[in-house]
């Protein structure tokens, strides 16, 4: 097959690879090179690519129900639902909402919450990403990506990632504050404990909702299951996306008991939301993730990397925790780095900025295989 983008919009800079088969923390060219995966379709596989549990779970539901639509039960559906209202630990009478990216998770929150209140504004803080839907992109304060589509949804505002600006912006007219534990798409930055427990004293004050995004830094990737579990402050819902399925479309608005009961019949919906494939892989990655085991040695073993990434050359800060990580460099184009890496190093990595890369390891990566990727980087920055 040749490569191009006849037929294709231009809205992805795509690097010249073709990739046919992936397994574990390794891809495979359609020439047959083989590739370290340090990106994990941009924290999507968490669990590695085609894991044996996802794909049996996969193979075995497809071949018995596809798809009917939320008019109806299916046993898969009911059963993730009850698992991720269980695991999200934010308590009795928590339900589930569907949906098939993380995009869509937030626009079921922001509606929600808005609903709960019967209007007033929504409250994000910068260097935040939800999403490029109208609502989701409303609640993302860069600049780059809204000003092509202004003019955006009206009753957004944002703030500095900071308890005082928090605290300052929270008030009676509120609907809700969204926010990142730890932001992914910006580089990696983690909100202090602090703000975070001011984020829930606000909320609490004024009687606004306190929402997580965690479709990227949520389900093992920091080391926790959750990543507002590192603070302990609990919101009043969840989104989750991204790593849910091990690479089907599916995502989730976990409302907790203040916001469990707002939606009514015909107010919110999703065609394809909740199908039988995609929550039967979920119920596979949740049996993964959820393992005390791995989530210690992704902590463990992400200390370890942070040290590692921290004395090579031109790396003047490592952010981030467990297998969320950036660096931050000097002197160097992130940008070109990463294409280099991939021609190079055959190394999958991401750049968020021209001076961040990412890294997001699957969480079954062997030691080997993450020292053996250190080492590619190290060589490449020297």
């Amino acid at each position: 097959m040749t490569i191009s983008d006849a037929f294709l919009t231009h809205n992805y800079a795509r690097q010249p690879v073709e990739f046919v088969r992936g397994e574990g923390a390794r891809l495979w060219d359609a020439e047959g090179n083989e590739y370290l995966d340090l990106q994990t379709g941009l924290a999507v596989n968490s669990v590695g690519h085609c894991h044996p549990a996802v794909v049996a779970a996969i193979r075995e539901q497809a071949g018995r129900l596809i798809h009917v639509g939320n008019l109806f039960y299916t046993d898969p559906m009911v059963r993730l639902a009850e698992r991720l209202a269980t695991v999200s630990a934010l308590g009795d009478g928590t339900r589930v909402f569907f949906t098939n990216s993380g995009t869509e998770a937030v626009e079921a929150a922001l509606k929600c919450a808005r609903k709960r209140r019967r209007a007033g504004k929504i409250i994000s803080v910068h260097r935040g990403f939800h999403g490029r839907t109208y609502g989701a992109l409303s609640a993302t304060p860069q600049e780059s990506k809204q000003a092509p589509f202004a003019p955006l949804v009206p009753g957004f505002e944002a703030v500095e990632p900071t308890a005082e600006a928090i605290t300052a912006a929270v008030d009676s007219g509120t609907a809700a504050l969204i926010l990142e534990p730890v932001q992914g798409e910006s580089g990696v930055y983690a909100l202090d404990a602090d703000t975070l427990r001011a984020a829930r004293a606000a909320c609490d004050a004024h009687g606004a909702a306190l929402i997580f995004d965690e479709i990227q830094c949520g389900l093992g990737r920091t080391g926790d299951l959750w990543a507002w579990q590192h603070a302990g402050v609990q919101p009043d819902a969840v989104t989750v996306a991204k790593a849910l399925s091990g690479g089907l479309p599916v995502g989730a608005l976990v409302a907790g008991p203040e916001m469990a009961d707002v939606f009514a019949a015909g107010d919110h919906g999703s065609t394809f939301a909740g199908g039988p494939v995609q929550c039967a892989a979920g119920l596979a990655v949740l049996d993964i993730v959820t393992d005390e085991a791995l989530l210690a040695r992704v902590r463990a073993s992400g200390e370890r990397l942070t040290a590692r990434l921290a004395e090579l050359p031109a790396v003047r800060e490592v952010r981030g925790r467990g297998y969320m990580q950036a660096i931050e460099l000097e002197g160097i184009d992130a940008m070109a780095l990463v294409g280099r890496a991939l021609k190079e190093q055959r190394l999958v990595l991401n750049a968020t900025s021209p001076t961040t890369v990412r890294l997001l390891p699957p969480l079954v990566i062997t030691e080997e295989e993450l020292d053996d990727a250190v080492t590619r980087l190290a060589e490449l920055i020297s």
